[in-house]
Formats: structure tokens, sequence, C-alpha cells
């Protein structure tokens, strides 16, 4: 039996996952700076490391998933401005955006999910021992800076030489000793927030939350930190300097996921091309806009085109139509279980494609199964898939799916759908077939996709029509 194997960025290889404590698993994500409505983009860093601990957990370990949220940064503070409201306020509307999100494509809660403003005090902790330490300094301005030539070691995780960098044109540069170090704490400016330190009133730098938070819900040590490919430098490179600096282990693995392109391009609120994830999910559901985001190799980059997620929602329901059908064959929705391939395939640093593949092979074998009468070779393929669905979180059977599925409203329209089919079928009996086909592209007409099957008819909605 194959044994999970990760790709660390730090030493560009994949090598066997052997976690710090036995059974046990520590992960800190960097999470959403809460500035704006997520976009896929945004989400799919999240929905990556879902799959990651879901899979460590489906394998018997323990995990401990940190994703912080920043809630004070430059960005914050001018959208706050544009749009006339408390800084505080725009960053509490934009985490509930992100968490709504993340409840609708069934991305799991984290085991804690820290603000960087409730972290204040670690940050001026995690400061004083790095002053301690001769590895930082405040000029008296209510700035601290990092000094980066005083590391024995610094840019190891970009793999950059310091001489090459460009030196950071901003007005804090005059405070620097040299212009290459980064700013851990930010000295109060006129109508911005700020909290008093040692050292003068100010604000976290972007840098400094994280390893601060990591450290206090995870220790000096942890097995894995991960982000997306645009965090390896500046962000993860600070906070391996500053922590390192401090004297803490810190990441054991690196973890990077890849973009969402448009064009080939980083999606971003830059180029204006952004898809949040509130208008997608006018047009699909959340199910179906999370088999798509996850389809991709998490570092691989995704290239998104409305066809392409078309066709993969297309795709799904064939899978989803599939396990409703041996739920009724079979009488119920059967036990999840994995097989051996589905097993390899996740083992190997999460290669979802080559896991999908083994659903469509178990897709197959199921249809014929149903053909044939061979109810247990149904059942096998069956619960294969919802084994495989359910590390993937998109099992048409989780409850994150259908937990509205016995309200009144859904009742009705159910009600309502099968009287017309009804109708259908009776038209059909006169051999109507004017009428049966009217009934049929009227249901179509309102989202409604009719399935003629051996078992009967089956509807479900699709909202790839609106546009």
């Amino acid at each position: 039996m194959s044994s999970l194997a990760l790709y660390d960025t730090l030493s560009r290889t994949t090598q066997p996952f052997v976690p710090l404590k036995t059974g046990e698993v520590s992960i800190y994500l960097c999470g959403a700076t809460v500035q704006s409505s997520p976009h896929i983009g945004h989400i799919r860093s999240g929905l990556n490391f879902d799959i990651l601990s879901r899979w460590l957990t489906k394998s018997g370990y323990t995990v401990t998933f940190v994703r912080n949220v920043t809630d004070i940064d430059d960005k914050i503070l001018q959208k706050a401005v544009v749009e006339q409201m408390p800084w505080w306020a725009l960053a509490m509307k934009y985490e509930r955006e992100f968490t709504a999100a993340y409840t609708a494509l069934n991305v799991l809660p984290p085991t804690y999910e820290p603000r960087a403003t409730g972290h204040i005090t670690q940050m001026i902790e995690l400061m004083n021992i790095l002053i301690e330490r001769g590895a930082a300094y405040a000029p008296g301005n209510g700035d601290v800076y990092l000094a980066v030539r005083s590391l024995d070691s610094y840019l190891t995780l970009s793999r950059q030489k310091l001489d090459d960098l460009l030196s950071p044109d901003d007005a804090e540069g005059s405070f620097k000793k040299d212009p290459r170090d980064f700013a851990l704490w930010k000295g109060a400016k006129p109508g911005e927030p700020s909290w008093p330190t040692p050292w003068g009133n100010g604000r976290p730098g972007w840098h400094l939350e994280c390893s601060a938070m990591a450290h206090a819900y995870l220790g000096e040590a942890f097995d894995i930190h991960g982000g997306g490919l645009d965090l390896i430098f500046p962000h993860h490179e600070n906070e391996i300097a500053q922590s390192e600096a401090a004297g803490y282990a810190f990441a054991k693995i690196w973890m990077h996921n890849a973009w969402v392109t448009t064009a080939g391009e980083k999606m971003s609120k830059s180029l204006g091309n952004s898809l949040r994830v509130t208008e997608l999910l006018k047009h699909f559901r959340g199910i179906e806009l999370r088999w798509y985001l996850g389809s991709a190799h998490y570092r691989s980059m995704l290239e998104y085109s409305r066809e392409a997620l078309e066709e993969s929602a297309t795709g799904f329901r064939r899978i989803e139509s599939f396990l409703h059908r041996a739920a009724e064959l079979l009488g119920t929705p059967g036990t999840p279980s994995l097989s051996q391939s589905f097993v390899d395939a996740m083992n190997d640093d999460l290669a979802v494609p080559a896991a999908l593949a083994t659903i469509s092979e178990s897709l197959r074998i199921g249809n014929s199964a149903i053909t044939s009468g061979d109810l247990a070779t149904l059942a096998k393929s069956a619960n294969e898939i919802r084994g495989a669905l359910e590390v993937l979180g998109c099992d048409p059977f989780d409850s994150a799916f259908i937990a509205t599925g016995n309200s009144d409203e859904s009742q009705a329209l159910d009600g309502v759908i099968q009287l017309a089919l009804a109708q259908r079928a009776a038209a059909r009996d006169r051999k109507d077939f004017a009428a049966s086909d009217a009934i049929r592209d009227g249901l179509t007409a309102l989202g409604i996709t009719i399935e003629d099957t051996p078992q009967g008819p089956r509807w479900s909605i699709s909202r790839t029509e609106e546009r």
C-alpha cells in the first residue's frame, strides 16, 4: 500500500510525509485579506487545502488546521475610505462573505480561524524577542524593522539573491538601516487605527501577524504551511526570516497552490477579470463549482472559461445521476469506500486528476452493472465513487448539500414537478406526443432537466441556462 508523499516548495522535491508527532498533523494556511468580495481565485486555495485536510483525516491523522483572517491591512484601510465605512466594519462585511462562500462550496471550517487584530499581544512579544536578539530594530518613529542582513539565511524559499532585490519604493525607506529590511510594525499615521507598543503606537505589518498566530496555535514547529504561489515572496519568505530569527523551527513543509487564470493571467481585481463566487452561484450549484475548482492538480494553473465550467458541471451531473439511480435500485445510498487506485492517486501529492480517472472507471463499470442487473458490482462501484467524492467534498448525499431537501419549499417544488411528469406520462400513454413534448420543453425552459430511466423519469435543476 502506498504512503503519502507531498511536494515541498522549499526543497523542490516530493518526499514521504512524516509528521512531527505520530498520528497528528498541524497545518497553517494563509487565509483571506478581507478587503473585497471573494472570487474563485481566492477560494481555490481554501478548497485545495480543505481536500488536503480531508485526505489526512481519512488517512487516520488528527488534523489541527489554522486558517487566519487578515483584518487590518493597507488595502482594507484604502477600501474603507472608498466605501465610506469604518475599516473594522468593512473587514467584518467581507469576512462574512468569505465564510458564506466557503460554506456554499462545502469547505470545512478550520480548527481555528484567528484574526490578526485579536493577536496584537503575541505580535509585540515576537518583536521584543527579535529586538533582543539583534535581528530587529526600532528607529524611533513607531516603526519596527527586521534587519535581513543579520540573518544567516534569507530567501531560501524563493531562491533569490538579496543584492538582486529592488529596494522598496516607499516613504518608510528613510528610516531603514538597509533598504531591503521589511516592516514588522508600522508607526501610527493620522486617521489610521493603532495599538500601543514599547516602541510607539502603530499597527502590524502583514508578515508579522502570520508568524505570531502560527506560533500561538501550533507552537515553534509545525508540519505544513500553505498558501498561494504569489505568497512565496515576499510574504512567506519574510515569515521564515522573522520566525527563524526568533529561534523557531517553524514549518517543516511548504505547500503552494497555483492560480485560477483567465486568458493566461492571474485572476485579480487589478486585471478586472474577477469572477465572484456569489455571481457564479446564481448559475451553478455549489457542489458543481467545487467540483470544477478542485478538478485540477493543486500545483497546476486552472484556466477559467465559462465553457469549461459548464462542461465540468455536466460531467458531474452524470456522476450524481448514477449515484441516485444506484440508490434507487439498491434501496440505500450505500457506504462510502475507497479503491486502491484512488488511494494511490491521492497519496501521490494529491493527484486529483488521476483520482478523477478512477471515478470515471468506477462509473463505467457501475453503468454496465445497471444494464446487466449486477447489483453487487453496482454497489461496489457506487460505494467507491461516494468514497472518492467524500474526500473531494462533492458527495451529493452530504448533508451540506441536502440540508434543505426536506424544507416546505423543496417538497412543494418536487410535488409540482411530479404532477407535471404525471401529466406528461398520461399524454404519452394516450399517444399525445405533442402535449408530452410541450410539458418537457416547458420544464426545460424553467431550468428543470428531465432524464428518462428504466426506473422512470428523474428531474434535476440546471443553472447553466441562465446567462
